[in-house]
């Protein structure tokens, strides 16, 4: 499960609008891809490997109306899939091989088999939350930016509960942004 999250626990403000959240993926001089993303020396040696191991991303219906489906394409990894209770919308990128599932246990086990050997990255937020709550996710990496929303579209969406997660096993400072990975306790 990944996202870029502000200091308060938040992916996006009430409008959908990611305001800062972003600018470290512009902020550097190392290219990251062919979105004009140019990280700075250790974000880029943070995020390549990372997005290099990514086989397929789940993300859901919200994310796929506000980013028209990423135009069929992720930004890591080969496969995308959407969760969603409505169906693909007419005429989107017929060409692609994109599937939709009405469940977030379904888009795993099908995010699983095409990723083969590869990670299968988890969009956070409401489906993240979804699939931390049923035992879905290994582990959580968040990008936290220096910034307060006050309000906003939390990080693990309505999640209920409380979650377990261990010792950060990777901490790294960025421009204006700290990489965070912790692996999710199981049982």
């Amino acid at each position: 499960m990944h996202a870029v999250v502000s200091l308060d626990g938040f992916i996006a403000d009430d409008d959908d609008g990611v305001g800062p959240l972003f600018d470290w993926y512009f902020n550097g001089d190392r290219p990251l891809d062919h979105m004009g993303m140019s990280l700075s020396q250790a974000s880029y040696d943070y995020t390549r490997p990372m997005w290099d191991s990514i086989g397929a991303t789940i993300m859901g219906r919200h994310l796929f109306d506000l980013t028209n489906g990423w135009e069929a394409k992720a930004p890591a990894g080969e496969h995308l899939v959407v969760v969603s209770h409505r169906p693909k919308p007419a005429g989107w990128h017929p060409e692609a091989d994109v599937p939709f599932f009405e469940n977030v246990p379904d888009a795993v086990a099908d995010a699983s088999r095409r990723a083969g050997t590869g990670v299968v990255a988890l969009c956070a937020g409401d489906v993240g939350g979804q699939a931390l709550a049923a035992g879905l996710v290994d582990e959580v990496a968040m990008d936290v930016v220096p910034v307060v929303f006050g309000s906003g579209k939390r990080y693990f969406g309505p999640v209920d509960g409380q979650h377990l997660l261990d010792d950060p096993h990777a901490v790294i400072q960025g421009n204006r942004v700290l990489h965070l990975r912790y692996r999710v306790r199981k049982g």
